[in-house]
């Protein structure tokens, strides 16, 4: 076993394995052949892959393999059926799915100004089938909402309704949850406990380390560039941050900018400026 007060451990992203995207979502969008050199790495290199809620156990009882690494999938498209499954499925490697339980079956209509509205989501069959193969399936909320800037009401609404609409589906416990773009406050940690759930998932994009928060462990996110060398360097933290514990000011003020474009806040004097900035703002998602 890794000595824990030094050891970080990569939670990898993943969104889309496919082909073909629109140029608003092709970052989010790996090839299948792509995804199949970066599960071949892991397995080649000896890497000791697992699910989220395996990786809280292991973590709790102070058991954590030498080389761990955890593969998330965020969304629930079915493009992980057709394409990520039989490479996970070769490699023996586990991995965690979090769905987007509104709109199981259906397509991935909170990506229409995307242009990918039309994308196919898994059915609950397939959720079944993928479930049986060892893949955990977590929950994602409704309908996929920043959580952190709706109503309290909306939020937890969004929590504590998507893990009952899997487990009534897929008659099997849902127990872990990552909040969509990674968005999240102390109320929606309170309301993702409330629901039952023993973890969550934020992004960060930063490495996890034996002591991150349960209910806000950090992600690394894939892009579609992201060639092998590129997550060699990802998986031994190279050029990547380490998680942090508390919020940091631009999370704050990105929260607020985020707000005020939905004009569920008031627009201080001071921060007028920042409506007309929030390009530069956006690589804070998911923090």
């Amino acid at each position: 076993m890794a000595s824990q007060t030094t050891q970080t451990i990569p939670i990898l992203l993943y969104h889309s394995i496919s082909d073909s995207a629109s140029e608003e979502f092709l970052p989010y969008s790996l090839s299948p052949a792509m995804f199949e050199q970066h599960m071949a790495y892991l397995h080649t290199e000896n890497f000791s892959p697992m699910t989220v809620s395996q990786f809280v156990i292991a973590r709790n009882q102070g058991q954590l393999p030498d080389k761990p690494v955890v593969v998330t999938f965020d969304d629930g498209l079915r493009d992980f059926y057709t394409y990520a499954l039989p490479v996970l499925q070769r490699y023996q490697i586990p991995a965690t799915m979090y769905v987007v339980a509104g709109y199981v079956g259906k397509t991935s209509l909170w990506l229409q100004p995307e242009g990918e509205g039309d994308r196919p989501m898994m059915t609950w069959a397939q959720l079944k089938e993928i479930a049986a193969a060892g893949i955990e399936i977590g929950a994602h909320t409704m309908s996929h909402p920043q959580l952190d800037v709706v109503s309290q009401h909306a939020a937890s609404e969004e929590i504590h309704e998507s893990k009952k609409r899997l487990e009534a589906g897929l008659s099997l416990p849902v127990t872990s949850l990552a909040y969509p773009h990674g968005y999240h406050s102390g109320a929606i940690i309170r309301f993702a406990q409330d629901a039952g759930f023993t973890s969550a998932c934020a992004v960060k994009n930063a490495m996890s380390v034996p002591d991150d928060d349960l209910f806000a462990l950090a992600r690394v996110t894939i892009f579609n560039d992201c060639d092998v060398d590129h997550l060699a360097d990802i998986l031994v933290g190279k050029d990547v941050p380490v998680t942090w514990q508390n919020e940091t000011v631009k999370t704050k003020i990105w929260r607020m900018v985020r707000r005020l474009k939905q004009g569920r806040s008031p627009i201080p004097l001071a921060l007028t400026g920042l409506v007309l900035t929030l390009p530069l703002f956006e690589n804070l998602a998911g923090s």
